[in-house]
C-alpha cells in the first residue's frame, strides 16, 4: 500500500523476582504503558531496548534480556502509520516499589515525569496502544506454581 509509514519500536517487559511487571502511565495515552521507543538510525532493536529503558526509567542494568516477538501494529489508518514492534523481556533487581523518573531522551517526551510502579502481569487494567498483547508470553514467577511465596535467602 502506497503512503504507509513504518516506524520500528523496541518494547520492554521488565519483571522482578516476584514476577511483577514494571509499568507507568504516560502523558497523552489512556492506560498503562511499558518502556518503549523508536529505533534511531543504525540502531538494532536490542540496542534501542537498553537505551529506551535507561531514558524512560533510569534503570541501567537489565538481566537476561530476550526477544519475545515482533509484530506490525496499525497506529492509525489514515494516513497509514504502522509500528513494527520488537518485544523483549528482561529481569531486574529493583527493591523500590515505585519511583518517579524524568525522561532524558531529548525528544518530545524529554522532561516528562513518569511515575513507575509494579503490577501483576494479570492486571485487569487496560494497557495503552495494545502494549499488553504479549504479556501472556512472560514466564511465570517462581512462586506462581504453588501459590506459596518462595523462601528468600
Amino acid at each position: 500500500m502506497n503512503g504507509v509509514t513504518y516506524v520500528e519500536k523496541a518494547c520492554a517487559y521488565i519483571t522482578r523476582a516476584s514476577g511483577e511487571l514494571l509499568v507507568f502511565e504516560g502523558p497523552g495515552h489512556d492506560g498503562l504503558q511499558i518502556p518503549k521507543g523508536t529505533l534511531e538510525p543504525g540502531e538494532t532493536p536490542r540496542e534501542a531496548l537498553f537505551r529506551e529503558v535507561l531514558e524512560e526509567t533510569g534503570l541501567g542494568t537489565l538481566n537476561a534480556a530476550q526477544h519475545l516477538t515482533t509484530d506490525v501494529w496499525t497506529r492509525r489508518r489514515s494516513p497509514p502509520k504502522r509500528y513494527v514492534r520488537h518485544f523483549f523481556h528482561a529481569t531486574v533487581h529493583e527493591p523500590r516499589e515505585a519511583w518517579t523518573h524524568t525522561v532524558t531522551d531529548g525528544g518530545e517526551e524529554h522532561g516528562a515525569a513518569f511515575d513507575l510502579y509494579w503490577v501483576s502481569p494479570e492486571t485487569a487494567r487496560e494497557f495503552a496502544l495494545d502494549l499488553d498483547d504479549y504479556v501472556p508470553l512472560l514466564p511465570s514467577s517462581e512462586s506462581a506454581t504453588d501459590g506459596i511465596p518462595a523462601a528468600s535467602d
